[in-house]
């Protein structure tokens, strides 16, 4: 049965949104096609009519999950022009985030799967990441653009850090300790 192209660009974005969780919850190589369809609710036949392959839906995931973190951080940004950098920094070195892994930000759950991918993957890691360290240029201090983006860097590298090491550690209050930590360092430069 043939779907109106309306249904399938509908059926494609369902798959590019359930792999973008699942990719975050479980990492590139600990999920299958026929999972993420199945979490879909589409047959795993319908695939090979919307990706060429896995890794074409794992860039397409990756461009998706990191386009909806770029506009929700510049959304914060128009929205609380004053405190954006605090409330960034807070939601992003949170218990919630630490536990919710297929919500959470790519780069602290796909980062190292990132970097065993191919360049088509790790591309879209490179543009994704771009507009983050945007909006953060645009917050920390500083009176030069360079000075301001080398600290946004500096901001990304931590907060993404400290979410890794967070979720590496098998220890609770390690684990809070480890947020705390980056937070209140990150907070205070």
């Amino acid at each position: 049965m043939r779907v109106s192209r309306e249904k399938a660009a509908l059926n494609r974005d369902t798959v590019v949104k359930a792999a973008g969780d699942l990719f975050r919850e479980k990492g590139f190589d600990g999920i299958g096609v026929a999972d993420i369809m199945q979490a879909a609710d589409l047959t795993h036949g319908g695939f090979y009519r919307q990706f060429k392959s896995k890794d074409d839906l794992a860039v397409q995931a990756s461009k998706a999950v990191m386009a909806r973190s770029a506009a929700h951080w510049a959304k914060t940004l128009d929205e609380h022009p004053d405190d954006a950098l605090k409330i960034l920094i807070e939601r992003y070195l949170s218990t919630k985030m630490r536990d919710d892994r297929s919500h959470s930000c790519a780069f602290a759950s796909l980062g190292a799967d990132a970097a065993r991918q191919g360049r088509p993957v790790r591309k879209a890691f490179a543009d994704g990441l771009r507009p983050l360290i945007d909006v953060l240029t645009k917050l920390v201090p500083g009176a030069a653009k360079a000075a301001r983006r080398r600290k946004a860097l500096s901001a990304m590298s931590q907060l993404v850090g400290a979410m890794v090491l967070a979720r590496a550690v098998d220890d609770a209050a390690f684990s809070e300790e480890i947020l705390a930590a980056a937070k209140a360092d990150l907070l205070r430069g």
